[in-house]
């Protein structure tokens, strides 16, 4: 394989989903300005960005076929043009009517993106090193969360909405370009991965489904991908701004500890996968329960938490993205080559569905607390307080169904395998009475 050239498409892969990211999470960023530019309620506010990621994960499996249907690079390079448009609708929108229509677009082209740049990896490297670098694309990708949280919060006071969102245009067209021009679905003199016919895909997002490896990767990205999915979409720069008054440029600069954070915790989280295969469940339940421990001393301090607990759940939030990943692993181990895009299509539907339902719950609670327009009364941190809190048992319910999913994995991997998963502890206990053994205790 040609070292240099899966560089440069290891490098426009990447570039085209920091890009992504970017023009997923800039409404967060937006939310306050989009709440006075339309006059709209935190419901309305709300749904913008839940139709956004409903488009985006509604089309995850038909994408997911589509892929292994024509290959990553064309639906990257096509995801950028429509997100590109995407934005410019949202630049020119008149009213909120028309804003939404450029958000569905934005949610369209976001879709086509990062399962398309995990299969590209996985014709360009070999497995051994795909949990670690899916793992280094993720959490690169989250610097677009980056230059939306800071550089767009500038531009919009400096420049205005409409310049603003130009400006995302113009660089998601730039990053379809790159696409075109550097990227090749595989290697030279590479047999290339795609279904035959369509009705081929179809036969292979089947099977995908139908196992239970399949099914873990969909609840482990759900459980720990949507709390921080929820925050950095939409609602953490309010309630950072205005809930606990830190203001817009501050708020910017919190925001940015997930991608600080995530950039440390992500290779981590990698290596862990590849090393211990067989616990990866374990990390993602180990991450989950780190959440609802930083949420709970937030939600629970005595009027409002200190700056340095606010950090802590920031930091905990951040690992979270790189946990949900974890369920592209699953996919990539418990599918064929061939069928990966539709497998890993379905895992990125859990975490984005669940991420919609706890935005609309976090908008309904506000608009219940408050019925006024005013962003300092609608986003007051007691109200804030109260809607985070449903985030409880809706993770807790995926988690459930995790636990389930990965009894039947572990069984049939017994089956099929010979490979028996026993529970955490005794493999603990094992291990120590091992190296005591080898010292000869």
């Amino acid at each position: 394989m040609d070292s240099r050239r899966a560089i440069i498409v290891l490098a426009v892969g990447g570039f085209a989903y920091i890009v992504g990211v970017m023009q997923r999470t800039s409404l967060g960023v937006a939310g306050v300005a989009a709440t006075e530019r339309f006059a709209i309620d935190a419901t309305t506010l709300s749904s913008l960005a839940i139709l956004q990621l409903l488009v985006y994960a509604g089309l995850q499996i038909p994408v997911g076929v589509l892929v292994d249907r024509f290959g990553p690079r064309a639906l990257i390079g096509v995801g950028a043009t429509v997100m590109a448009l995407g934005q410019l609708v949202l630049a020119l929108a008149p009213d909120v009517s028309v804003a939404i229509a450029g958000r569905v677009l934005v949610g369209a082209g976001d879709a086509m993106t990062f399962i398309s740049v995990l299969r590209l990896l996985g014709a360009w490297f070999s497995p051994r090193r795909l949990p670690l670098l899916s793992q280094w694309v993720g959490t690169l990708g989250q610097t677009g969360q980056l230059l939306s949280a800071i550089p767009l919060s500038i531009a919009l006071h400096e420049i205005g909405w409409s310049s603003s969102f130009i400006g995302l245009a113009a660089i998601s067209a730039t990053a379809s370009a790159a696409v075109w021009f550097g990227v090749r679905d595989t290697p030279p003199g590479t047999e290339r991965l795609r279904a035959a016919t369509f009705r081929v895909a179809l036969q292979q997002l089947g099977q995908s489904l139908r196992r239970p490896g399949t099914r873990l990767g969909f609840w482990a990205h759900a459980s720990s991908q949507a709390s921080a999915t929820m925050f950095v979409i939409l609602w953490g720069f309010p309630a950072l701004s205005v809930g606990l008054g830190y203001g817009p440029a501050s708020a910017g600069a919190l925001l940015s500890i997930v991608v600080i954070a995530g950039a440390v915790g992500g290779p981590v989280i990698g290596l862990l996968s590849a090393r211990y295969p067989y616990r990866r469940s374990n990390v993602v339940l180990l991450i989950v329960g780190l959440t609802a421990a930083a949420w709970g001393v937030v939600l629970l301090w005595p009027e409002r938490p200190p700056l340095a607990a606010v950090i802590a759940l920031l930091v905990v939030l951040a690992v979270g993205g790189p946990g949900g990943l974890i369920g592209f692993d699953f996919a990539r181990t418990f599918n064929p080559p061939a069928s990966q895009g539709a497998a890993s299509g379905f895992v990125n539907v859990g975490g984005f569905a669940t991420s919609v339902a706890l935005l609309l719950l976090v908008g309904l609670v506000l608009d219940a607390r408050s019925d006024s327009p005013d962003p300092a009364l609608l986003y007051s941190w007691e109200s804030f307080r109260i809607a985070f809190a449903v985030q409880y048992p809706v993770v807790a319910a995926t988690v459930a169904a995790m636990l389930v999913s990965r009894g039947r994995a572990r069984r049939l991997l017994a089956e099929e395998e010979g490979i028996a998963v026993g529970p955490l502890w005794v493999a603990i206990v094992r291990r120590r009475r091992a190296r005591r053994e080898r010292r000869g205790e």
